[in-house]
Protein backbone atom coordinates (compact mmCIF):
# COMPACT_ATOMS: atom_id res chain seq x y z
CA UNK A 1 0.00 0.00 0.00
CA UNK A 2 1.43 3.77 -1.01
CA UNK A 3 1.57 6.03 2.08
CA UNK A 4 0.04 9.49 1.05
CA UNK A 5 2.95 12.29 0.53
CA UNK A 6 3.69 14.06 3.77
CA UNK A 7 3.17 17.67 3.57
CA UNK A 8 7.48 18.35 3.95
CA UNK A 9 7.73 15.90 1.09
CA UNK A 10 5.19 17.78 -1.06
CA UNK A 11 6.77 20.88 -0.65
CA UNK A 12 10.20 19.50 -1.42
CA UNK A 13 8.69 18.14 -4.76
CA UNK A 14 7.24 21.70 -5.54
CA UNK A 15 10.56 23.20 -4.97
CA UNK A 16 12.49 21.00 -7.16
CA UNK A 17 9.89 21.42 -9.76
CA UNK A 18 10.65 25.52 -9.57
CA UNK A 19 14.08 24.84 -9.19
CA UNK A 20 13.78 22.90 -12.36
CA UNK A 21 11.80 25.49 -14.63
CA UNK A 22 14.06 28.30 -12.54
CA UNK A 23 16.60 26.48 -14.39
CA UNK A 24 15.50 26.00 -17.43
CA UNK A 25 14.74 29.61 -18.00
CA UNK A 26 18.48 30.88 -16.93
CA UNK A 27 19.49 28.38 -19.26
CA UNK A 28 18.22 30.73 -22.09
CA UNK A 29 17.52 34.01 -20.30
CA UNK A 30 16.56 36.80 -22.49
CA UNK A 31 19.38 37.69 -24.30
CA UNK A 32 20.86 41.59 -25.34
CA UNK A 33 23.30 41.42 -28.24
CA UNK A 34 25.55 44.48 -29.06
CA UNK A 35 26.08 44.81 -33.21
CA UNK A 36 29.58 47.04 -34.35
CA UNK A 37 28.38 49.14 -37.39
CA UNK A 38 31.11 50.60 -39.15
CA UNK A 39 29.55 52.05 -42.31
CA UNK A 40 28.33 56.13 -41.59
CA UNK A 41 24.78 55.74 -39.85
CA UNK A 42 22.73 57.21 -42.75
CA UNK A 43 24.77 54.86 -44.79
CA UNK A 44 21.10 53.03 -46.89
CA UNK A 45 22.87 49.68 -45.61
CA UNK A 46 22.43 50.91 -42.50
CA UNK A 47 19.19 52.34 -42.69
CA UNK A 48 17.31 49.80 -44.70
CA UNK A 49 18.89 47.16 -43.92
CA UNK A 50 21.08 46.71 -40.58
CA UNK A 51 18.93 48.13 -38.76
CA UNK A 52 15.48 47.07 -39.84
CA UNK A 53 16.61 43.21 -39.04
CA UNK A 54 17.94 44.47 -35.75
CA UNK A 55 15.11 45.58 -35.00
CA UNK A 56 12.86 42.96 -36.20
CA UNK A 57 14.75 40.39 -34.02
CA UNK A 58 12.94 41.58 -31.34
CA UNK A 59 9.54 41.13 -32.66
CA UNK A 60 9.94 37.70 -33.87
CA UNK A 61 11.71 36.39 -30.85
CA UNK A 62 8.83 38.41 -28.61
CA UNK A 63 11.18 40.48 -26.99
CA UNK A 64 13.53 37.40 -25.71
CA UNK A 65 15.97 38.21 -28.05
CA UNK A 66 17.29 42.48 -28.59
CA UNK A 67 19.78 44.08 -30.80
CA UNK A 68 21.67 47.06 -29.57
CA UNK A 69 23.20 48.86 -32.52
CA UNK A 70 26.24 51.02 -31.64
CA UNK A 71 26.14 54.69 -33.40
CA UNK A 72 30.66 54.06 -33.43
CA UNK A 73 32.20 50.78 -34.46
CA UNK A 74 33.97 49.25 -32.00
CA UNK A 75 37.29 48.51 -34.25
CA UNK A 76 38.46 49.43 -37.72
CA UNK A 77 36.21 47.64 -40.34
CA UNK A 78 38.89 45.12 -41.49
CA UNK A 79 38.69 43.75 -38.13
CA UNK A 80 35.17 43.10 -37.65
CA UNK A 81 35.15 39.06 -38.57
CA UNK A 82 37.44 38.30 -35.37
CA UNK A 83 35.77 41.30 -33.20
CA UNK A 84 32.77 38.70 -33.57
CA UNK A 85 34.56 35.91 -33.23
CA UNK A 86 36.52 36.72 -30.11
CA UNK A 87 33.65 38.37 -29.00
CA UNK A 88 34.30 42.14 -28.75
CA UNK A 89 30.94 42.46 -30.39
CA UNK A 90 28.18 39.92 -30.29
CA UNK A 91 27.22 40.94 -34.15
CA UNK A 92 29.23 42.38 -36.80
CA UNK A 93 29.48 42.63 -41.07
CA UNK A 94 32.13 43.20 -43.18
CA UNK A 95 33.48 42.60 -46.52
CA UNK A 96 35.91 39.09 -46.64
CA UNK A 97 38.03 40.39 -48.44
CA UNK A 98 39.36 43.07 -45.80
CA UNK A 99 40.89 39.87 -44.23
CA UNK A 100 44.60 39.65 -45.69
CA UNK A 101 44.32 35.78 -45.15
CA UNK A 102 43.40 32.79 -47.10
CA UNK A 103 39.85 32.19 -44.30
CA UNK A 104 37.18 32.92 -46.83
CA UNK A 105 39.50 31.70 -50.30
CA UNK A 106 35.51 29.84 -51.36
CA UNK A 107 33.67 32.99 -50.92
CA UNK A 108 35.76 34.80 -53.41
CA UNK A 109 33.22 33.20 -55.94
CA UNK A 110 31.05 36.51 -55.39
CA UNK A 111 33.87 38.79 -56.22
CA UNK A 112 34.55 37.51 -60.11
CA UNK A 113 33.75 40.06 -62.82
CA UNK A 114 30.01 39.30 -64.47
CA UNK A 115 28.43 37.88 -61.46
CA UNK A 116 25.46 40.12 -61.44
CA UNK A 117 23.50 43.38 -62.92
CA UNK A 118 21.64 43.82 -59.34
CA UNK A 119 22.31 43.58 -55.66
CA UNK A 120 19.09 41.23 -55.12
CA UNK A 121 19.65 38.52 -57.48
CA UNK A 122 23.71 38.52 -56.71
CA UNK A 123 22.84 38.21 -52.82
CA UNK A 124 20.16 35.40 -53.39
CA UNK A 125 22.75 33.63 -55.33
CA UNK A 126 25.76 34.36 -53.53
CA UNK A 127 23.84 33.07 -49.74
CA UNK A 128 23.20 29.66 -51.83
CA UNK A 129 25.65 28.69 -53.85
CA UNK A 130 28.07 29.45 -51.06
CA UNK A 131 26.25 27.79 -48.45
CA UNK A 132 25.26 24.80 -50.26
CA UNK A 133 27.63 24.16 -52.72
CA UNK A 134 31.24 25.72 -50.88
CA UNK A 135 30.18 25.16 -47.47
CA UNK A 136 30.88 28.04 -46.23
CA UNK A 137 30.13 27.57 -42.60
CA UNK A 138 33.45 25.85 -42.56
CA UNK A 139 34.87 29.06 -43.61
CA UNK A 140 33.21 31.13 -40.95
CA UNK A 141 34.82 29.34 -37.54
CA UNK A 142 33.95 30.97 -34.51
CA UNK A 143 30.83 32.66 -35.30
CA UNK A 144 27.11 31.98 -36.49
CA UNK A 145 26.51 32.86 -39.84
CA UNK A 146 23.58 35.25 -40.42
CA UNK A 147 23.91 36.65 -43.61
CA UNK A 148 25.98 36.44 -46.93
CA UNK A 149 25.27 38.82 -49.40
CA UNK A 150 26.81 40.73 -52.18
CA UNK A 151 26.45 44.56 -53.25
CA UNK A 152 25.26 45.80 -56.94
CA UNK A 153 27.35 45.80 -59.71
CA UNK A 154 30.34 47.64 -59.22
CA UNK A 155 32.17 49.69 -61.87
CA UNK A 156 35.61 51.75 -62.32
CA UNK A 157 35.43 55.36 -62.24
CA UNK A 158 38.72 57.82 -62.18
CA UNK A 159 39.09 61.71 -62.77
CA UNK A 160 41.91 61.20 -65.60
CA UNK A 161 40.71 59.54 -68.36
CA UNK A 162 37.50 57.87 -70.36
CA UNK A 163 38.64 54.44 -69.91
CA UNK A 164 38.37 52.81 -74.01
CA UNK A 165 41.84 50.62 -74.27
CA UNK A 166 44.12 48.79 -71.41
CA UNK A 167 46.55 51.59 -72.58
CA UNK A 168 44.00 53.87 -71.03
CA UNK A 169 43.78 51.71 -67.22
CA UNK A 170 47.47 51.53 -67.35
CA UNK A 171 49.35 53.99 -64.54
CA UNK A 172 46.26 54.86 -63.22
CA UNK A 173 46.52 54.69 -59.56
CA UNK A 174 43.09 52.83 -58.19
CA UNK A 175 41.80 52.31 -54.31
CA UNK A 176 40.45 48.17 -54.45
CA UNK A 177 39.01 46.65 -51.63
CA UNK A 178 41.65 43.78 -52.09
CA UNK A 179 40.87 40.11 -53.07
CA UNK A 180 40.15 39.69 -56.18
CA UNK A 181 39.62 43.34 -57.65
CA UNK A 182 42.46 44.00 -56.44
CA UNK A 183 44.53 41.54 -58.66
CA UNK A 184 42.67 42.21 -61.95
CA UNK A 185 43.35 45.69 -61.72
CA UNK A 186 46.81 45.26 -61.35
CA UNK A 187 46.51 42.81 -64.36
CA UNK A 188 45.24 45.88 -66.03
CA UNK A 189 47.89 47.91 -65.57
CA UNK A 190 46.86 49.91 -62.38
CA UNK A 191 48.03 50.56 -59.66
CA UNK A 192 46.17 49.41 -56.62
CA UNK A 193 45.64 51.06 -53.46
CA UNK A 194 43.91 48.90 -50.29
CA UNK A 195 42.02 51.59 -48.00
CA UNK A 196 38.73 51.12 -45.74
CA UNK A 197 36.09 53.12 -47.65
CA UNK A 198 36.01 55.97 -45.34
CA UNK A 199 39.66 57.06 -46.26
CA UNK A 200 38.70 57.40 -49.86
CA UNK A 201 37.36 60.62 -50.16
CA UNK A 202 40.77 62.42 -48.60
CA UNK A 203 42.91 60.01 -50.76
CA UNK A 204 41.03 61.42 -53.83
CA UNK A 205 40.73 65.04 -53.05
CA UNK A 206 44.11 65.67 -52.56
CA UNK A 207 45.51 63.62 -55.41
CA UNK A 208 47.19 60.55 -53.94
CA UNK A 209 44.62 58.34 -56.14
CA UNK A 210 43.07 59.12 -59.37
CA UNK A 211 40.42 56.79 -59.30
CA UNK A 212 38.38 54.03 -57.29
CA UNK A 213 36.75 50.48 -57.55
CA UNK A 214 32.92 51.40 -56.01
CA UNK A 215 29.26 50.66 -56.50
CA UNK A 216 27.06 53.67 -57.52
CA UNK A 217 25.60 54.48 -54.56
CA UNK A 218 29.37 55.06 -52.92
CA UNK A 219 29.97 58.06 -54.88
CA UNK A 220 27.19 59.27 -53.31
CA UNK A 221 27.31 57.56 -49.68
CA UNK A 222 31.27 58.91 -49.56
CA UNK A 223 30.32 62.35 -51.15
CA UNK A 224 33.01 61.50 -54.05
CA UNK A 225 31.12 63.10 -57.28
CA UNK A 226 33.09 66.60 -57.19
CA UNK A 227 36.34 64.60 -57.37
CA UNK A 228 35.28 62.19 -60.36
CA UNK A 229 34.87 62.42 -64.10
CA UNK A 230 34.67 59.51 -65.96
CA UNK A 231 32.74 55.87 -64.79
CA UNK A 232 33.35 52.55 -66.36
CA UNK A 233 30.48 49.96 -66.48
CA UNK A 234 30.63 46.36 -67.84
CA UNK A 235 27.82 43.71 -67.57
CA UNK A 236 27.46 42.06 -65.01
CA UNK A 237 29.87 44.12 -63.16
CA UNK A 238 33.37 44.49 -63.28
CA UNK A 239 33.90 43.03 -59.62
CA UNK A 240 31.99 42.48 -56.79
CA UNK A 241 32.49 42.30 -52.77
CA UNK A 242 31.24 39.73 -50.68
CA UNK A 243 29.86 40.62 -47.15
CA UNK A 244 29.42 38.55 -44.04
CA UNK A 245 26.75 38.91 -41.02
CA UNK A 246 28.05 36.85 -38.00
CA UNK A 247 27.63 36.45 -34.58
CA UNK A 248 29.74 35.67 -31.67
CA UNK A 249 29.25 31.43 -31.52
CA UNK A 250 28.74 31.31 -27.48
CA UNK A 251 26.04 34.47 -27.49
CA UNK A 252 24.44 32.04 -30.53
CA UNK A 253 24.69 29.16 -27.71
CA UNK A 254 22.36 31.48 -25.27
CA UNK A 255 20.20 31.78 -27.42
CA UNK A 256 17.08 28.49 -27.05
CA UNK A 257 16.56 26.61 -30.16
CA UNK A 258 13.17 28.69 -31.05
CA UNK A 259 14.61 31.94 -30.99
CA UNK A 260 17.38 30.47 -33.45
CA UNK A 261 14.84 29.47 -35.62
CA UNK A 262 12.89 32.58 -35.37
CA UNK A 263 16.08 34.59 -35.97
CA UNK A 264 17.25 32.20 -38.80
CA UNK A 265 13.69 33.03 -40.43
CA UNK A 266 14.15 36.67 -41.23
CA UNK A 267 18.06 36.29 -41.94
CA UNK A 268 20.10 33.91 -44.34
CA UNK A 269 18.41 34.24 -48.01
CA UNK A 270 15.89 36.73 -46.51
CA UNK A 271 18.17 38.89 -45.46
CA UNK A 272 20.11 38.61 -48.68
CA UNK A 273 16.96 39.58 -50.14
CA UNK A 274 16.53 42.99 -47.98
CA UNK A 275 20.03 43.79 -47.96
CA UNK A 276 20.24 43.65 -51.87
CA UNK A 277 16.92 45.81 -52.02
CA UNK A 278 18.15 48.61 -49.85
CA UNK A 279 21.65 48.66 -52.32
CA UNK A 280 19.26 48.37 -55.36
CA UNK A 281 17.89 51.35 -54.70
CA UNK A 282 20.73 53.06 -53.43
CA UNK A 283 22.17 52.56 -56.73
CA UNK A 284 18.97 53.88 -58.25
CA UNK A 285 19.40 57.38 -56.41
CA UNK A 286 22.63 57.79 -57.00
CA UNK A 287 22.78 57.24 -60.77
CA UNK A 288 20.99 60.67 -60.25
CA UNK A 289 22.82 62.47 -58.55
CA UNK A 290 25.78 61.27 -60.56
CA UNK A 291 24.80 62.16 -63.85
CA UNK A 292 23.76 65.62 -62.61
CA UNK A 293 27.44 66.03 -61.49
CA UNK A 294 28.46 65.69 -65.15
CA UNK A 295 30.24 62.19 -64.84
CA UNK A 296 30.25 60.71 -67.83
CA UNK A 297 29.04 57.00 -67.18
CA UNK A 298 29.64 54.60 -70.52
CA UNK A 299 30.78 50.77 -71.35
CA UNK A 300 33.43 49.19 -71.77
CA UNK A 301 34.45 49.23 -75.79
CA UNK A 302 33.93 45.29 -77.08
CA UNK A 303 38.01 45.10 -77.57
CA UNK A 304 38.46 46.09 -73.83
CA UNK A 305 35.77 43.86 -73.00
CA UNK A 306 37.20 41.13 -74.27
CA UNK A 307 40.29 41.92 -72.29
CA UNK A 308 38.77 41.79 -69.09
CA UNK A 309 37.15 38.58 -69.81
CA UNK A 310 39.93 36.74 -70.71
CA UNK A 311 42.21 38.17 -67.67
CA UNK A 312 39.35 37.26 -65.56
CA UNK A 313 38.86 33.88 -67.05
CA UNK A 314 42.49 33.30 -65.56
CA UNK A 315 41.60 34.31 -62.09
CA UNK A 316 38.60 32.00 -62.10
CA UNK A 317 40.30 29.00 -63.12
CA UNK A 318 43.17 29.32 -60.63
CA UNK A 319 40.77 29.77 -58.12
CA UNK A 320 39.05 26.78 -58.98
CA UNK A 321 42.19 24.51 -59.15
CA UNK A 322 42.90 25.54 -55.77
CA UNK A 323 39.77 24.91 -53.84
CA UNK A 324 39.34 22.00 -56.13
CA UNK A 325 42.00 20.04 -54.11
CA UNK A 326 39.83 20.46 -51.03
CA UNK A 327 37.13 19.04 -53.19
CA UNK A 328 35.26 21.76 -54.00
CA UNK A 329 33.92 22.10 -57.57
CA UNK A 330 34.43 26.07 -58.84
CA UNK A 331 33.44 25.78 -62.16
CA UNK A 332 29.94 24.11 -61.59
CA UNK A 333 29.53 26.63 -58.50
CA UNK A 334 30.12 29.14 -60.90
CA UNK A 335 28.18 28.25 -63.15
CA UNK A 336 24.84 28.03 -60.69
CA UNK A 337 25.54 31.22 -59.16
CA UNK A 338 25.73 32.95 -63.30
CA UNK A 339 22.34 31.02 -63.92
CA UNK A 340 20.53 31.86 -60.54
CA UNK A 341 21.68 35.61 -61.83
CA UNK A 342 20.87 35.19 -65.05
CA UNK A 343 24.54 36.51 -66.75
CA UNK A 344 25.75 35.02 -69.50
CA UNK A 345 30.00 34.63 -69.96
Amino acid sequence: MTRPMSRLAKLMASAAVAAGALAGTAAHADVTLVMSSWLPPRHPIVVNAMKPWAREISDVTEGRVTVRVLAKPLGAPPAHYDMARDGVADITYGLHSFTTDDRFERSRIGQFSFIGDDAVSGSTAFWNVYTEMLDAEAEHEGVQVLGLFVHGPGVLHNNVRKIETLDDISGLKVRTPGGYIADLMKDLGATTLFMSSGEVYEKLSRGVIDGVTFTYEALTAFNLTDDLQYTMRVPGGLYNTTWFLVMNGDKWSEISEEDQEAIMSISGEAFAQRVGEAWNAADEAALEEIREAGIEIHDAPEALLDDIKARAATYEQEWADMIAEDGFDGTAALEAMRGQTGVAF
